[in-house]
């Protein structure tokens, strides 16, 4: 299934803002000029909604807007797949959050909610962000990856170098690993244009 847009009238509470324009590009030396992100139509959008909800909560005290975040993302493309990968608690709030996301157009992935001691929960996407991205990669032009998990540097790698994609990453500045940042074609920080007011 592809996915061209979304139906404002089923999202009308959340505005879409303006988008990031600050941001660091990589070298991508295998590609062409002509090849560049400008010229490529079709997306593959992974969201790992527990480390974004985390790191935007402890940087910013405030929450991504996922309409701000899928304006900026699928601006000039055809979005191929777009997933989002969530724990499910269960309870209304977190069902309301999922049927908010699946508004906006992403097919939501849930995995059964386990508390650490600590009180975060472990959700335990990687692998199946990995799998989704390796077996939808073919199909697309650039993969945006919204994590700043540092475990997906070696598959951004392999997206990247391999595969010849062009690897976006959205992550919290403070809060994204290194390695990640540097293994993406471009790394955009997630900052207060993309929050919730």
């Amino acid at each position: 299934m592809v996915v061209t847009g979304f139906d404002m009238s089923q999202v009308q509470r959340f505005s879409l803002g303006r988008g990031i324009v600050s941001y660091y590009t990589a070298p991508f030396r295998h590609m062409t000029r002509n090849q560049r992100p400008a010229q490529m139509k079709k997306v593959l959008l992974l969201v790992d909604v527990q480390n974004v909800y985390y790191t935007t909560r402890q940087a910013y005290q405030r929450h991504l807007n996922y309409n701000k975040l899928w304006a900026k993302t699928t601006e000039n493309r055809e979005v191929v797949k777009a997933i989002a990968y969530a724990i499910d608690r269960g309870d209304p709030k977190q069902q309301e959050f999922q049927n908010i996301l699946r508004a906006i157009g992403f097919e939501v992935k849930l995995k059964p909610f386990i508390q650490r001691a600590d009180g975060s929960a472990k959700g335990d996407w990687d692998v199946g962000i990995t799998i989704d991205a390796m077996e939808y990669a073919a199909d697309v032009d650039t993969v945006v990856l919204v994590s700043g998990d540092g475990d997906f540097d070696v598959l951004v790698k392999k997206l990247s170098g391999d595969k010849g994609k062009w690897v976006e990453v959205y992550g919290v500045p403070e809060l994204t690993s290194v390695t990640l940042m540097q293994a993406a074609s471009q790394y955009i920080p997630i900052d207060a244009e993309l929050l919730m007011a």
